[in-house]
């Protein structure tokens, strides 16, 4: 173990790794209709988006038993190699199929690389610098948030669409060499876990087919789009229950709980988050950089509390920051509803958004940590992994029904956004009724220590 200033250059090469993963994703919903329209690709624009976190979800579930087997360290730079080569490919591809194929290698290495990432943090850091560390993992998502869409517009004005793919790639090289002498310090762990199931990896492959199906749902016409939905959500819950620690699906207390909180109040946020720029245009008559600045708001927000409990640390109990956190994203997402039903002056929207930004700051960076101070030697991987499908996996399924819910109201013009954040307000009453849960627990570490002081005392 080291302290704080020991860690600083691996620490400084992990967010920056993050940070480039949260430009490229924010800085593709740019340029993507340029993109689309130069390479006649209309037809698989859905697709550029929906599959990368498909294919994600399967990158997780090989990360995790694979660092917990031999280390992060060999899978953390297998899954930068398949990040940036997706990247590579997608910004050399002469036509949509093939960009479309470097997007889902693309997800692939980012799915794994947030897990091996995770595994990192376990393995090298006290955990006392657990909240900070992953306090920065969020931070780092604030400034593309805020240059990224512009950036990548100007980028692909002067220079072309493809720099925006291939100039993230050109830093990631220097990026990783610096983690590199980290990274050799980490070796084997005293217990090992096992390599992942050929079962878990089905399950996995199955969770990703319907993780797409959920987001292509919402093109099919009606009724086929709710026939495909019920289908593919029921699989992709299947699937789940497969790949997550055992009482997820009923919210179990303890570490099953925090999966499953993690995963409702992901499909909460971006399932109100993608109708808020829509509703203040539409509505609104917003700009599109005006409507922006409602998601940038949220963004300070949620670095901002997230640094917060960061410094607070075992000041701020995880249990308390996941169930004020998880509140505020109810509250906020009942705020953009209303104004959406009854047609409310756009600042209570925004203000509501900016609220939701500072709950997803307390909740997401301590279920993180939850899951850590959860895990056994070994399993922390397996875990960690399990977090981030749930996430996806929730994320995904929010947006499958906020879509069909828009698609299949239009009594009025605000019935559509009344009906899709209706669907994320129920993922966050959700949230907000499972988080109380996350805390009851008990630490593996101290389960540990409470079994040997036992033995010890029946010697």
């Amino acid at each position: 173990m080291s302290d704080w200033r020991e860690l600083r250059t691996t620490t400084w090469s992990m967010v920056a790794l993050i940070f480039m993963v949260a430009f490229e994703s924010l800085a593709v919903t740019t340029v993507m209709p340029t993109v689309s329209d130069a390479l006649d690709g209309a037809s698989l624009y859905a697709f550029a988006f929906a599959g990368p976190l498909a294919t994600g979800v399967v990158g997780m579930v090989l990360a995790g038993p694979w660092s917990d087997r031999s280390g992060p360290r060999t899978p953390l730079l297998v899954a930068i190699g398949l990040f940036t080569a997706g990247i590579l490919v997608a910004g050399a591809a002469p036509s949509m199929e093939v960009l479309v194929a470097g997007r889902l290698l693309q997800g692939f290495g980012g799915g794994a690389m947030t897990v091996a990432l995770y595994v990192v943090v376990a393995r090298l850091y006290p955990a006392m610098l657990h909240p900070r560390v992953f306090a920065w993992f969020a931070a780092a998502w604030i400034i593309p948030s805020l240059v990224g869409p512009a950036g990548a517009g100007v980028v692909a004005q002067h220079l072309g669409w493809r720099w925006v793919f291939l100039g993230v790639a050109l830093l990631v090289v220097p990026t990783t060499l610096l983690l590199v002498p980290a990274l050799r310090r980490i070796g084997p762990p005293e217990t090992a876990g096992e390599a992942a199931p050929r079962g878990r990896l089905a399950w996995a492959a199955l969770a990703a087919a319907a993780v797409l199906g959920l987001n292509l749902a919402a093109q099919v016409p009606l009724p086929w789009s709710v026939l495909v939905a019920v289908g593919t959500g029921l699989g992709a819950l299947v699937a789940l229950r497969a790949v997550v620690p055992a009482g997820t699906m009923r919210a179990a207390r303890g570490l099953p709980s925090v999966i499953a909180t993690r995963g409702l109040v992901s499909g909460a946020f971006l399932g109100a988050e993608v109708y808020l720029p829509y509703l203040l245009t539409e509505r609104y008559a917003f700009s599109p950089t005006t409507a922006g600045i409602a998601l940038t708001f949220a963004g300070v927000a949620w670095a901002g509390t997230s640094w917060l409990q960061g410094r607070l640390g075992d000041r701020l109990p995880s249990r308390t920051a996941v169930v004020v956190g998880s509140a505020l994203v109810v509250v906020s997402v009942a705020g953009v509803l209303l104004t959406a039903a009854a047609h409310l002056p756009p600042a209570v929207a925004i203000s509501s958004w900016t609220l939701a930004g500072a709950g997803m700051g307390l909740v997401y960076s301590r279920l993180t940590v939850l899951v850590l101070s959860y895990s056994a030697p070994g399993t922390q991987g397996v875990n960690s992994s399990a977090l981030s499908i749930a996430d996806s996996i929730g994320a995904a399924l929010a947006l499958a029904l906020t879509g069909l819910a828009f698609a299949a109201v239009d009594r009025s013009p605000d019935a559509p956004f009344t009906a899709a954040l209706a669907v994320a307000a129920v993922f966050a009453v959700g949230a907000a009724l499972v988080g109380p849960r996350v805390g009851s627990g008990r630490p593996q570490a101290e389960e540990s220590t409470d079994d040997a002081a036992s033995s010890a005392l029946r010697s």
